[in-house]
C-alpha cells in the first residue's frame, strides 16, 4: 500500500523502527497520543515514516520524566512557539537532574574511597600522623545539649548540608574540646562537622589544626569508649605527650555497612603536643 508514493508501515513493522511492542502502539493509538495514518476496514493500521520522529519525541519526553497526560497536554496545543517553551522547560530540568547525578557520583566516590581505605587499617594499632588543615563544616555549637535535643540537631545538619550543597559523602563526625575529655566527658561534642574538599566562598568554615594527631579506633559499643579513651591516653603519656584542643571522632564503619553495633568501628584523632622539661607544652 502507498501513500503519495511513501511507504506506510504496518503496526508490527512501525514498532520494530521505534524499539517497542506492538501494544505500546495500540495503546498510544487508543489514547490519541500517536494514530496511524491510515486504519482500513478490517481495523489494520498503517504508519508514515514521517511519524518516527513524532514517536522519538514522545519518548524523549517520557525519558525526561513527563507523564503520558502531560504530552497528551502538549500534543493537544502543537506549535512552534509550545514547543520551544516545552524544549526550554526541559533543558533546564535536565541541567538540575545533571547537577543531581553529578553531586551523587561525588558522594559515591568519596564512600568508595572511605570503605577502601578502611580495608587497609589495622583497627588495633595507635599511630601518631601529622595532618594538615582541614577544611570543616560545622554545626551550631551543641556543647551541654539534652538528648532530646541531639536528634533535632543531627536532622537540622543534615538539612543544611543537603540545602547548601555541603554533602560531600564523608562520615559526619564530633568535635569534643580538650576540657571535656580530661573530665572524661568524651561524648560531650561542641560541634558536628563533615569534612569539605573545597571550600565554598559563602559559607563559614572550621580550619582544622594543623599538627600532629594520635590515631586510634574504638571497636564496639558507644558506652565503652571511655575504655579506648583510657587506652590512648596511656599512649600519649608514654609518648610524653598532651592533648591539644581538640578531638575529632567520626565513624568508619557504621550501621550502613555493618550489622551488629558491637562491629562499628570510630576513628579518634586526638591532637595532641610535645611536653618539654619544665612542663610547658611546644
Amino acid at each position: 500500500m502507498e501513500q503519495e508514493n511513501s511507504k506506510l508501515f504496518t503496526t508490527g513493522e512501525f514498532a520494530t523502527l521505534c524499539k517497542v511492542n506492538k501494544q505500546t502502539l495500540i495503546y498510544y493509538d487508543q489514547i490519541g497520543l500517536l494514530s496511524p495514518v491510515i486504519k482500513d476496514s478490517k481495523n489494520y493500521r498503517y504508519y508514515s515514516i514521517r511519524q518516527l520522529e513524532l514517536f522519538n519525541m514522545i519518548d524523549l519526553l517520557k525519558d525526561l520524566g513527563m507523564s503520558l497526560n502531560e504530552i497528551q497536554k502538549y500534543m493537544q496545543n502543537r506549535s512552534p512557539e509550545e514547543f520551544l517553551v516545552l524544549m526550554y522547560q526541559q533543558r533546564k530540568l535536565l541541567a538540575k537532574k545533571k547537577k543531581e547525578l553529578e553531586k551523587n557520583e561525588q558522594i559515591i566516590k568519596s564512600k568508595i574511597n572511605l570503605m577502601e581505605q578502611a580495608s587497609n587499617l589495622n583497627f588495633k594499632q595507635i599511630s601518631v600522623e601529622q595532618i594538615s588543615g582541614k577544611k570543616l563544616y560545622l554545626s551550631r555549637n551543641i556543647k551541654d545539649i539534652k538528648d532530646e535535643e541531639f536528634v533535632k540537631v543531627v536532622s537540622d545538619f543534615i538539612n543544611e548540608l543537603y540545602l547548601k550543597d555541603l554533602d560531600t559523602g564523608n562520615p559526619i563526625g564530633g568535635i569534643t574540646m580538650r576540657r571535656e575529655i580530661l573530665k572524661g566527658e568524651y561524648t560531650n561534642y561542641t560541634y558536628l562537622y563533615m569534612e569539605q574538599p573545597k571550600q565554598k566562598n559563602d559559607y563559614a568554615f572550621f580550619q582544622s589544626l594543623k599538627g600532629n594527631y594520635l590515631i586510634g579506633y574504638h571497636i564496639g559499643l558507644e558506652k565503652d569508649i571511655q575504655k579506648t579513651y583510657k587506652r590512648l591516653t596511656d599512649e600519649i603519656n608514654r609518648l610524653n605527650l598532651a592533648i591539644g584542643e581538640y578531638v575529632f571522632e567520626e565513624y568508619i564503619y557504621d550501621n550502613v555497612v555493618k550489622n551488629r553495633e558491637e562491629e562499628y568501628i570510630t576513628k579518634i584523632m586526638i591532637h595532641v603536643i610535645k611536653v618539654v622539661e619544665d612542663n610547658r607544652y611546644s
